[in-house]
């Protein structure tokens, strides 16, 4: 499995901008896809955000499409998520993931390892 680290959460107004990192190690980056979930109080995880291991491929869930994109940087073994036009209803805990796959994946079960998380909190 490999380890991830997520960073770049905080608090920021409704219309702002966040970028979230993802950095990996203890696993060959390139292979794994890689991906962004979020889960907000009394509610389920959420597919954000997903990107294939060659970063052609990207799916968004529907609900940041136009608003978020997902990037991968495999020389620094880093994923990131990049975040605008924010809503307080994007409040959530944002977690990292990694899939031992090529194809980009859209749901928990196909993720094998995950990291911490970190808090993103939107005011209105």
């Amino acid at each position: 499995q490999v380890h991830l680290v997520e960073s770049g959460g905080g608090l920021v107004q409704a219309g702002g901008s966040l970028r979230l990192s993802c950095a990996a190690s203890g696993g060959t980056f390139s292979n794994f896809a890689m991906g962004w979930f979020r889960q907000a109080p009394g509610k389920e995880r959420e597919f954000v955000a997903g990107i294939s291991w060659s970063g052609r491929n990207i799916y968004l869930g529907d609900s940041v499409k136009g608003r978020f994109t997902i990037s991968r940087d495999d020389a620094k073994t880093t994923v990131y998520l990049q975040m605008s036009s924010l809503e307080p209803e994007d409040t959530a805990v944002y977690y990292c993931a990694a899939a031992n796959r090529r194809s980009v994946a859209t749901t928990q079960a196909e993720y094998d390892s995950w990291g911490q998380g970190t808090q993103v909190t939107v005011s209105s």
